[in-house]
């Protein structure tokens, strides 16, 4: 080998291990996974008690239940909180503070009933930083981890299960861009979704129908046992107004999806209504978004209260903004716009009709069971 080869094999090896390193390094650099809600973890905010006491619209104590987990779980959860971070950062890190195991005891531990429930830790878009102008910013960071848990859950955990999306608010905004790349071009994984519940989030399809705008393949779910669809809707206690920000499509062409979580074929339908019993973190400021809502909520012992009943919920589209219009029944309490009128009811999305959406988590990995065994 002559002398210049030597120096052309050397430069190449020593570029080589270079690349080499600079791949680890990289690799090495991408944060690990933290789970906020995982099967095992020892502190575990998604898997509480079911007992349940129930109430009328009223408030009046009518009896407590005590729903049971069947003995084998069908389904995975895959859950993205909404923006709940009192850090005082416009990003925060992915510490798990008070406020995250709160809204997964909101919104993501019921379905723990029948399935079970991951939910990643991610950058997420602060308060702060919503409420000084970065709402309409782009999260590349907050996106990056999710997409990993993502890859990490398919990869690690998922082994051939069906599985259902849940989002809400900045969760959901996250989730559209996640089914958008890894489920709906992706026939294998998307043979196994069984729904996607993205609230809060404006899903946007064609105009007059139901596919065609986020998503080219997964349409709008328009009965219990339909498969591989998603279920979206924004609540309000009243028409809109025209600066809402929730029902109004970003792009010409679109209108927002509305599923009525009540009655999915259509109409109107009564809401079963779910939260826990024990309140949102204090001192948090959803904890105070939620007191501006105005409505008391009555006090039990057992981990859970329902109001079932206590509501009426269609889809609206006055205006042009496409929207879930609830109104009280029975004496139920009028629920007060908060943190302003243009975000309507944003902070009941995920419970105003909760157990109506379990239960359809519930049909659904049934109707996949019977279909695929």
């Amino acid at each position: 080998m002559t002398r210049t080869n030597v120096r052309i094999a050397v430069k190449a090896l020593v570029l080589g291990c270079v690349v080499a390193a600079v791949a680890a390094g990289s690799a090495t650099a991408a944060p690990r996974t933290i789970w906020l809600c995982k099967p095992g973890l020892r502190h575990n905010p998604c898997n509480p008690g079911l007992a349940t006491t129930v109430f009328s619209p009223t408030g009046k104590k009518l009896r407590v239940e005590h729903p049971k987990r069947p003995r084998r779980t069908r389904a995975d959860c895959f859950y993205v909180y909404p923006t709940v971070s009192d850090q005082r950062t416009p990003i925060a890190n992915r510490h798990i503070d008070p406020e995250e195991r709160s809204i997964a005891r909101f919104q993501a531990a019921r379905y723990s009933q029948y399935c079970r429930v991951f939910a990643p830790m991610y950058r997420q878009r602060t308060l702060v930083g919503i409420f000084s102008g970065g709402r309409g910013v782009e999260n590349l960071k907050g996106y990056a981890d999710v997409a990993r848990a993502w890859r990490t859950y398919l990869r690690r955990y998922n082994h051939g299960r069906p599985f259902v999306l849940i989002g809400h608010s900045q969760g959901s905004f996250v989730l559209r861009r996640l089914v958008a790349r890894e489920i709906d071009r992706k026939p294998k994984v998307r043979k196994r979704l069984l729904s996607a519940l993205l609230l809060g989030g404006n899903v946007e399809v064609k105009r007059g129908r139901d596919v065609g705008g986020d998503f080219k393949h997964i349409r709008g779910c328009h009965s219990r046992t339909q498969l591989r669809c998603v279920v979206a809707f924004s609540t309000f206690g009243g028409q809109p107004p025209s600066d809402s920000l929730f029902g109004s499509a970003a792009t010409r062409g679109r209108q927002v999806l509305c599923s009525n979580p009540t009655s999915l074929g259509g109409g109107s339908g009564l809401t079963d209504t779910v939260f826990p019993s024990k309140p949102f973190a204090p001192g948090t400021g959803i904890a105070a978004a939620i007191a501006a809502l105005k409505v008391t909520l009555p006090t039990a012992s057992t981990p859970w209260i329902s109001v079932p009943r206590g509501y009426r919920a269609r889809c609206s589209s006055a205006g042009s903004i496409h929207v879930l219009r609830i109104s009280p029944r029975g004496g139920a309490p009028v629920f007060s716009p908060s943190p302003t009128a243009q975000w309507g009811l944003h902070l009941v999305d995920g419970n105003i009709a909760l157990g109506n959406l379990v239960r359809l988590v519930h049909s659904e990995a049934a109707a996949y069971a019977r279909r695929h065994g």
